[in-house]
């Protein structure tokens, strides 16, 4: 213990770099494993009705696909090769291996390699399957400090990126640890700390300012040139403004922190609400400047009194300003460059005042956010951050080395507050934080409640999880571990859980990954992208809480819909900003998750749709099969950015390899199918282009479009099995059909999220009892969640 003592006296961040790595070395993955189990014997004996049916394409020199079965038997057994076997067994079981024009294996045949095979696979994982030693990702990491602090800190960009296996950042396997990360952890903890020392020694009063546009610094240069004056004095935007742009200099947050904001203003000239986007721009380079929301203003005018007030709160950054750009208006004739602002005949948005009331006080007061200032001891406090920190209950020897640390730190003239800060940056530095220690086995109540609010909050378990835990209530419990995914659905941070887990299966965290086009795609603007991830987030949240059936996940008679995003998508009668469930017609594309905006701009460039790309996403995403990388010096199929070939011709060619075909007869349909759909989302009859086609006659905002029609779409295909499609209402339906698959797709996925570690072989029997289960409730999704966190595989690492 001397040597623990002596570099618990050097420093906090050493004793937790070295502990780290240690505890991190000693339960790293058991790769081994797989080979020293793995019944070889068992392959071996079916070598006969592998060289019966399989060797013709895959043996004796032959290689289709780049599978050798005759090399893989040969060859010692590794990881790779056992992903080969289980797709081999995923192919024979599926019927598509043989083919359909070689001779059949007969029943008896198929039953006894499909029983060998499968039992060898799922031996093998049940032997090295389990959860490694994971630590937090970084917004898992940022969501826990802050909650416990009380703090707002972006400090997940303070963190490097975390590894991914396939769509999570959150698997065991795939989050390494660096001496960067533990320095930057240090640094994360350390402001964490200074911030709640700022906000206790000096909590700031709330300030109310009122600004007005008229009475903003530089106005007058704009007044009557671009904006226009009422004689009510309010100032009015006729058009989205590119410069000046609509940021309010005078209503600015000097301090960050809660912002009450109050907006008066009304349509103006127009019998229409107009909408607006609240956003905040600040002065400094490189940051981000987010949007706060949208709203629409009514119909209004100097004559008819006192303006339309919409009040709001948002969180604001020291030196941020609001910033009010109108959606929706555009001066297309270019009359107010030409004939003055004063006589524009069109609708406006007129905006009276704003008012920024801040920063307000804490809605609720977190655990540790007092504790610069509380007036329990130094050992008491400690043990509370260490419980709190650890997720568990903790006794002397857990709090002992902080303890030392603390009082060292006294005695080498540190006042208690500073002793203290190192000691807490020491707990929250340390192994049992920055990993979820889960014991081998059964989870303990403790880890089922971390799993659990990790899961579904994205952070530690709050007070009823901790005393559930404390008193032995959850594991064997399954109706109160019901009742908590309820509770925490209701949470206002089940937020977290919908953005990061559709971030992640959805890819909707790489919206930003490409900028459309701007000649081909003029219309897309910033309403229409915040929209598309709103939509998405809000259909999934209202699948689960409104416990509607799996098939929706691909098909409903309903959307979630603003205006923005039914004017996208040609639907009517649809007005304001809000999001909510609207009826469609039983022929619209909407209903469903491929037919949404954000799905088909992730699974797209900003210029062209690949069939490829987004067949690879549908399979893997939607329908869960995982499509093995292309062969080796086979080049990708690139599409022609003149619009005179479509990739549906040089896929053809493409597919007469013979290493190429088998995969892309599973890939492409899907991708043939959403070829309906152009790159931002739109339905489409021809493709876009800015060579050949026919030229458009239409006027997006204030610019004509000038992009051109080419050739027609074709979203026609034919399943693997045959079985074809006309075009995406029918593949539609087809999926719709499958609520087995598209369960076990999502309940696959949710396990993968939450236990952090990838399902494998010997998960499958399980997985297919809740797919079973559910199947007599409709597959319906609340139910299906509660069913996922009372499995076996949620309660055991």
């Amino acid at each position: 213990m001397r040597w623990l003592t002596m570099m618990l006296l050097a420093s906090p961040i050493a004793w937790g770099i070295a502990i780290t790595l240690g505890i991190a070395v000693a339960d790293s993955p058991r790769a081994s494993s797989a080979e020293s189990h793995w019944d070889v014997q068992g392959l071996l004996q079916q070598r006969s009705f592998l060289k019966q049916h399989c060797y013709d394409c895959h043996g004796d020199g032959a290689s289709e696909g780049s599978l050798a079965i005759d090399s893989l038997l040969a060859n010692a057994i590794d990881v790779p090769s056992i992903k080969i076997w289980e797709r081999i067994f995923d192919r024979v079981a599926d019927g598509e291996m043989p083919p359909s024009d070689a001779p059949q294996p007969d029943a008896s045949e198929l039953n006894d390699f499909s029983q060998q095979l499968g039992r060898a696979l799922a031996d093998q994982h049940r032997e090295q399957k389990g959860t490694v030693l994971r630590r937090l990702n970084r917004r898992e990491y940022e969501n826990t400090l802050n909650d416990l602090f009380g703090t707002r800190l972006a400090l997940a960009n303070m963190l490097p990126e975390d590894g991914r296996s396939h769509e999570f950042d959150n698997v065991g396997e795939s989050l390494e640890l660096s001496l960067v990360q533990l320095e930057r952890y240090l640094q994360a903890i350390e402001r964490v700390l200074e911030t709640t020392i700022t906000k206790t020694d000096s909590p700031p009063k709330p300030k109310s300012v009122r600004a007005t546009y008229a009475a903003m610094r530089g106005a007058e240069k704009f007044i009557g040139s671009q904006w226009g004056q009422l004689k009510d004095g309010a100032i009015v935007f006729y058009r989205a403004p590119g410069y000046p742009t609509g940021m309010l200099r005078e209503a600015q947050a000097k301090i960050a922190g809660r912002y009450r904001i109050q907006i008066a203003g009304y349509a103006h000239q127009s019998e229409r609400p107009i909408t607006f986007e609240l956003a905040t721009a600040t002065f400094a380079r490189g940051v981000e400047e987010p949007i706060l929301d949208y709203f629409s203003m009514p119909p209004g005018s100097p004559e008819k009194g006192s303006p339309h007030v919409i009040q709001t709160e948002a969180w604001l950054e020291a030196g941020y300003m609001l910033k009010i750009t109108p959606q929706g208006i555009a001066d297309p004739t270019y009359h107010i460059k030409n004939h003055g602002v004063d006589s524009y005949p069109g609708p406006g948005l007129a905006i009276s005042h704003v008012e920024l009331e801040g920063p307000l006080g804490d809605e609720q007061v977190a655990p540790l956010q007092s504790w610069a200032t509380s007036s329990k001891d130094a050992s008491e406090l400690l043990s509370h951050a260490c419980g709190l920190a650890f997720r568990r209950t903790v006794n002397e020897s857990d709090v002992l080395p902080f303890q030392v640390l603390h009082d060292a730190e006294l005695e080498r003239g540190e006042s208690s507050r500073e002793a203290m800060k190192t000691a807490l940056a020491a707990v929250f530095c340390s192994p049992e934080f920055l990993f979820l220690n889960e014991p081998a086995g059964e989870l303990d109540d403790h880890a089922l409640a971390a799993r659990l609010a990790y899961f579904l909050t994205r952070t530690a378990p709050d007070k009823p999880l901790r005393d559930l835990a404390v008193g032995g209530r959850l594991g064997g419990h399954p109706d109160e571990l019901a009742r908590q995914v309820d509770r925490l659905m209701t949470d206002s941070r089940s937020e977290r859980f919908v953005v990061d887990f559709t971030d992640a299966w959805l890819n909707l965290r790489d919206i930003l990954f490409t900028s459309p086009d701007r000649q081909l795609f003029p219309e897309y603007d910033a309403y229409l992208q915040w929209s598309m991830l709103a939509e998405t987030r809000g259909y999934f949240r209202y699948l689960i809480e409104q416990n509607r059936p799996v098939t929706e996940l691909v098909k409903s008679d309903f959307a979630i819909l603003n205006e923005r995003l039914a004017s996208h998508y040609e639907i009517d009668s649809v007005t304001g900003p809000e999001l909510r469930p609207v009826k469609i017609a039983a022929d619209s594309p909407r209903g469903g998750l491929l037919g949404q905006a954000s799905v088909l701009k992730v699974s797209a460039n900003g210029t062209n749709t690949s069939p490829v790309v987004r067949g690879v996403y549908v399979t893997e995403r939607i329908l869960g099969r995982v499509a093995p990388p292309p062969p080796p010096g086979v080049p990708g199929v690139e599409p022609d950015t003149r619009g005179a070939t479509t990739l549906r011709e040089l896929l053809a060619k493409h597919r007469d390899n013979d290493d190429c075909r088998a995969c892309h007869a599973m890939i492409d349909p899907p991708g043939f199918a959403l070829e309906s759909f152009n790159p931002i989302g739109a339905w489409r009859e021809r493709f876009r282009s800015l060579g050949d086609g026919d030229r458009v006659n239409l006027v997006i905002g204030e610019s004509k479009a000038r992009y051109r029609l080419g050739p027609a779409v074709d979203a026609s295909g034919e399943f693997a099995d045959g079985h074809p499609f006309s075009g995406y209402h029918e593949f539609r339906e087809m999926l719709a059909a499958q609520p087995e698959v598209l369960c076990r797709t999502l309940v696959t996925k949710w396990l993968t999220f939450a236990t952090g570690r990838e399902m494998g072989f010997s998960d499958r029997a399980e997985i297919e009892q809740i797919v079973r289960d559910s199947s007599h409730e409709n597959f319906a999704m609340r139910g299906l969640l509660q069913r996922v966190v009372a499995s076996q595989i949620f309660r055991t690492k």
